[in-house]
């Protein structure tokens, strides 16, 4: 078996998942990169300081999954955190302008083709992930699941009228992040008993391609709360939805 703790991280050759992997291999972790691509994985471990592998991995691939769980069991006998990163934010044309995004997410107008594959990565894949990887994180002393979620999920905010950000509620990348929180909060219970600790963590309006670089926070800001929740203690929590300020509501 690795000598050293392993993190996987999902669509981590770019943004806040790059940054997530670039803080746990300073942390003395292997992190294994996930990404649908392995050039671009393998070209992303090179800014990476410390032990840092490429593993392919397309969460939407059942065969891809697969594949990338038998090799870590191969060549490292384990895992002790799987950071669930890997997200999009629409499947429509690329390069639009948030504004775009959300007109074009209006529950009244959204396509159900976008609305399946904004699903299929971020709710389907993160179950599909986590389902294979457990077997390895039920093996680790201290396994820990984090899911990247959004406060743009928050039913209990989004349905406040004095919040200023609930016309962003659409009917595709809010509400796979609400179903993402449900994901969570079900792993949660059902591994409660267990080492295992299952978290979703948000890491703000960051500038990424996800917004088309519209995002306020840095991706180093960003990745400070998964980054927490991936070190937590025997005695940290489990079955929580946070970000930097604390727990947000579901």
């Amino acid at each position: 078996m690795h000598d050293k703790r392993v993190a996987l991280v999902t669509g981590a050759n770019k943004g806040i998942g790059l940054q997530v992997a670039k803080d746990l291999a300073v942390r003395g972790f292997t992190v294994l990169v996930g990404s649908r691509d392995l050039e671009r994985g393998e070209a992303a471990t090179k800014g990476i300081a410390g032990d840092a592998r490429a593993l392919a991995l397309d969460v939407t691939d059942t065969k891809s999954i697969a594949a990338a769980a038998e090799g870590i069991r191969n060549e490292l006998g384990r895992l002790d955190v799987l950071v669930n990163n890997a997200a999009i934010s629409h499947a429509g044309k690329s390069g639009r302008s948030l504004e775009e995004m959300m007109k074009a997410g209006r529950a009244s107008v959204a396509s159900l083709d976008e609305v399946r594959s904004v699903f299929e990565t971020n709710v389907f894949g993160v179950i599909a992930v986590t389902q294979a990887m457990l077997p390895l994180l039920r093996e680790a002393p201290a396994g820990r699941i984090v899911n990247v979620s959004s406060t743009a999920g928050s039913l209990t905010r989004n349905s406040d009228p004095t919040n200023p950000l609930r016309s962003m509620f659409g009917a595709s990348y809010s509400p796979s992040k609400t179903a993402l929180n449900a994901i969570t909060l079900a792993f949660a219970l059902e591994l409660e008993s267990t080492r295992i600790k299952v978290n979703a963590a948000c890491p703000g309006f960051t500038a990424t391609d996800l917004n088309n670089f519209q995002g306020t926070r840095s991706v180093e800001q960003a990745a400070c709360e998964p980054v927490r929740l991936a070190l937590l203690g025997p005695d940290g929590p489990t079955g929580t939805f946070s970000n930097d300020d604390g727990v947000i509501p579901w």
